[in-house]
C-alpha cells in the first residue's frame, strides 16, 4: 500500500527537499503540497492524505490550527509536525491539538521515512527522548488550572486497573511495548493489550494523546519524571 503525504511548509526549500527525498521511496508517495495552515487544511481536505508534514509555524494560519482543523475531520490523516528547535513551546500545543509526534528538519533521510511509515501505521512517534522532554518541560512551565484533572479525565482514570496504570505511566516516560514487558515481566502483546485499553477507557488516539493525558492529570508529576 502507498502512504499517500501532504507536506506543509511556509519554505520552499523544505517542500521540494521533502518531496523529493519521499519520492525516492516506492511505497510514499507525495500528493500535495501547502505554503500556509490554511491552504494545508484545504489540500487534506481534497487530497485526503494518510500522513501530514505539518510546519508548526506558518501565514495566515499557522500549524497549530491547521492540526486541530485537520485532526478534527472524519478518517483525518496523522499528522507530523516539523520544527527547527527540539524545544518549540508550540510544538506541545501542537500535540494537544492531535498531532502524533514531530519531526526536526533537519532530520535524516531514513529518519524522515520511518517516521511517515510509522505513523502511517497507526503508531505515535515518541521515540526520540526529546519528545518526552518537550511534554515535560511544557507542561511544568504551563501548569493546569486547577492542577487537578478534567472531570471526564478524572473519571476515565479511575476505570483503569491498576495494571493498566502502570502501562500508562510507561507509556508516558516514552518507553516503548518491549521496554514495559521487560519492566513489568509479562510479554509483549500482553503489553499491547493494555495499551489498547487504556486508550479506548480515556478515549485517546494514540500514545501522544496518553502522554499528554499522564502529565495533564498529575499521574506523572514534569519535574522528576515519575
Amino acid at each position: 500500500m502507498t502512504v499517500r503525504v501532504v507536506v506543509a511548509d511556509d519554505q520552499e526549500v523544505v517542500r521540494a527537499g521533502f518531496g523529493a527525498l519521499l519520492g525516492t521511496q516506492p511505497d510514499l508517495a507525495v500528493v500535495g503540497t501547502a505554503a500556509d495552515g490554511a491552504a494545508a487544511v484545504r489540500v487534506c481536505r481534497d487530497r485526503r492524505p494518510d500522513v501530514v508534514l505539518m510546519d508548526v509555524r506558518m501565514p495566515v494560519m499557522d500549524g497549530i490550527e491547521a492540526t486541530r482543523r485537520v485532526a478534527a475531520a472524519p478518517d483525518a490523516p496523522r499528522i507530523l509536525m516539523l520544527t527547527t528547535f527540539d524545544l518549540d513551546e508550540h510544538v506541545y500545543d501542537a500535540l494537544v491539538a492531535g498531532a502524533s509526534g514531530f519531526l526536526l528538519k533537519d532530520v535524516t533521510a531514513e529518519r524522515l521515512f520511518d517516521a511517515v511509515r510509522v505513523v502511517a501505521a497507526g503508531e505515535a512517534l515518541l521515540a526520540p527522548a526529546v519528545t518526552r522532554r518537550l511534554i515535560g518541560e511544557f507542561v511544568r512551565l504551563r501548569p493546569r488550572a486547577p492542577s487537578r484533572p478534567s472531570g471526564a479525565l478524572e473519571t476515565a482514570l479511575e476505570t483503569l486497573t491498576a495494571r493498566e496504570t502502570d502501562v500508562l505511566r510507561l507509556v508516558a516516560e516514552g518507553l516503548n511495548n518491549a521496554e514495559i514487558a521487560a519492566r513489568l515481566t509479562v510479554g509483549e502483546e500482553t503489553v499491547k493489550t493494555h495499551v489498547s485499553r487504556v486508550l479506548r477507557k480515556l478515549g485517546l488516539r494514540d500514545r501522544v494523546q496518553a502522554v499528554v493525558a499522564a502529565y495533564e492529570s498529575g499521574l506523572i508529576l514534569p519535574r522528576s519524571g515519575r
